[in-house]
């Protein structure tokens, strides 16, 4: 990759803004054809997304205000991974916070770089099955969700009929459905 003549060089890089959640970065980079520019991203944890199914086949789904859209979105758990944590762990954590529900077992799915253009973004995508409520949400204070339960066809209708607008719950989704199901 070193010699690919499409390569930016990164000269230098420095944090812009820091936030909760993530970070602004700003890069100086020269271009294939030499010229020197600079370029802005969001720097980010890896995070998971976890599709939850009941024993039943159902599908364990939240509704969380999302600031940036101005709305209630409808998804599956999703989260930061904490330093030092695997997929695994992050995602029985983030399922149990989010959902109060506990997973019998958790299967990676896939792994994705959801806005590369933007963003340093990696989300693994994973399983979590026989899931069962245990306790109540331990939310974040940023986080306000409401869980649900839904049949499993009704939730992969949804990304058809435009009524789950959230693209890591519909990859994720569309992903089972094409390799597990």
């Amino acid at each position: 990759m070193a010699d690919d003549p499409l390569r930016w060089e990164t000269l230098d890089t420095e944090r812009d803004y820091t936030c909760p959640g993530f970070d602004v970065r700003r890069d100086d980079v020269e271009l294939p054809d030499g010229t020197e520019t600079d370029y802005h991203y969001v720097d980010e944890s890896p995070a998971v997304v976890v599709l939850p199914l009941t024993p039943d086949g159902e599908v364990v789904v939240i509704e969380e205000w999302r600031q940036a859209v101005g709305r209630v979105n409808r998804g599956l758990p999703a989260g930061s991974m904490e330093r030092g944590e695997d997929r695994v762990a992050a995602a029985h954590r983030e399922l149990r916070e989010e959902t109060g529900y506990e997973a019998g077992r958790i299967e990676h799915l896939l792994t994705a770089e959801p806005s590369n253009g933007i963003a340093n973004s990696i989300h693994h995508h994973v399983v979590a099955y026989d899931c069962e409520p245990t306790a109540d949400q331990q939310l974040d204070d940023n986080e306000s969700i409401r869980v649900d339960v839904a049949d499993y066809d009704d939730v992969l209708d949804s990304i058809v009929s435009d009524d789950l607008n959230d693209g890591r719950s519909a990859l994720t989704l569309l992903q089972y459905e094409m390799t597990q199901r």
